[in-house]
């Protein structure tokens, strides 16, 4: 099979961890005998830097035709003053509704390995294995009319029935392989569009009679993550909310920088770490690859329908941090290890089974 991949390292820590996922493609082709087509293509800060433009045309074109894009990050204090439409930020919304990513999976594992790393005790995150669904392409992000007038600003949360069925589909199918449940997150008490969000959920869900539908507020559901992480199994939920619990959920497993994405929806797959672009430490060997490696596990699988493939991915990481390796998000002092030589610690394995 032809790896047809496009990449964005885009800015601060985004082309480290990027080489790192590159890496694995590579490894994996060399393992299973795949072809590999890897094409790079600029955007956000970078983009701007050498466009004008955080979401260039050429950019887009290579992005649709491929089969699946990898991304770093985007983003940095550089661009903080800039307009709206010239900021680092309008190159991933443009990525996605390009690529019509209407669905976003975040898995949130915590591994053995790692359980000392979380911030909560061990009896409440060990065993945690939640998929949160996040609407990507509707609400606050996307509605219109938007902007600042005067001494005013002002955003349009919308949603219609359709993007919501489709949204809650992909949960409930995804739930079907799991535990079975999904719980949907709203704040029906007091926006019309989570009572719309609500109503459609519950309409949805008659399809699926093997899987149980629980309604939470988004302010309950925040205090259930960290409260009672494992009751969670598939979690539905906006735009805007489920940008904030995901990064809330992904510090239970120890590390933001272990989390991986994918955003499905049209024929292109966009997969990404869940972390930002983390200008502070760029260029330091300090970030962790092992959410953009466990990202090309999910292109393996998404994309490309290599089970096997991102299986041995998947456990490379849990094999890696087994034998002690950590970076410096994990460890502090010494102990901790480089970026590069976590991909390599990686591309090794897959190479050696």
């Amino acid at each position: 099979m032809k790896l047809d991949i496009a990449t964005l390292p885009g800015d601060g820590i985004g082309r480290e961890v990027v080489a790192e996922g590159v890496k694995v493609v590579c490894a994996i082709a060399q393992r299973f005998n795949h072809e590999v087509d890897i094409r790079e293509y600029a955007i956000g800060g970078s983009a701007l830097d050498e466009f004008d433009s955080p979401f260039p045309e050429a950019t887009a074109k290579g992005c649709l035709a491929s089969k699946a894009v990898l991304l770093g990050a985007v983003g940095g204090p550089k661009y903080d003053a800039n307009p709206r439409g010239k900021k680092p930020e309008d190159g991933l919304l443009a990525l996605r509704k390009t690529l019509k990513a209407y669905a976003n999976l975040r898995p949130i594992v915590v591994y053995q390995e790692l359980i000392e790393a979380s911030p909560l005790r061990p009896d409440i995150v060990e065993g945690c294995d939640m998929l949160i669904v996040r609407e990507l392409l509707g609400g606050l992000y996307f509605g219109e009319p938007r902007g600042i007038k005067e001494d005013q600003a002002f955003n349009t949360m919308a949603y219609s029935i359709p993007e919501i069925e489709r949204i809650a589909h992909v949960a409930f199918k995804a739930a079907e392989k799991r535990r079975g449940l999904v719980a949907s997150v709203d704040k029906a008490n007091v926006l019309e569009t989570s009572q719309l969000w609500r109503e459609t959920v519950s309409r949805v869900a008659q399809a699926y009679p093997t899987v149980k539908l629980e309604h939470i507020l988004v302010d309950n559901c925040a205090m259930q993550i960290v409260r009672d992480p494992r009751r969670f199994d598939v979690i539905l939920t906006e735009n805007m909310f489920g940008d904030i619990l995901s990064d809330e959920a992904a510090v239970i497993a120890g590390s933001i920088g272990m989390l991986a994405s994918a955003s499905l929806g049209g024929e292109v797959g966009l997969y990404e770490p869940v972390h930002g672009s983390a200008p502070d430490i760029a260029g330091q060997g300090k970030a962790n690859p092992l959410g953009t490696i466990a990202s090309v596990a999910m292109m393996l699988r998404y994309s490309f329908d290599l089970e096997e493939e991102a299986r041995a991915v998947e456990s490379a990481i849990k094999t890696a941090l087994a034998n002690g390796l950590r970076t410096a998000d994990l460890v502090t002092g010494s102990s901790a290890v480089p970026t590069a030589v976590m991909g390599d610690a990686i591309k090794s394995l897959l190479l050696s089974i």
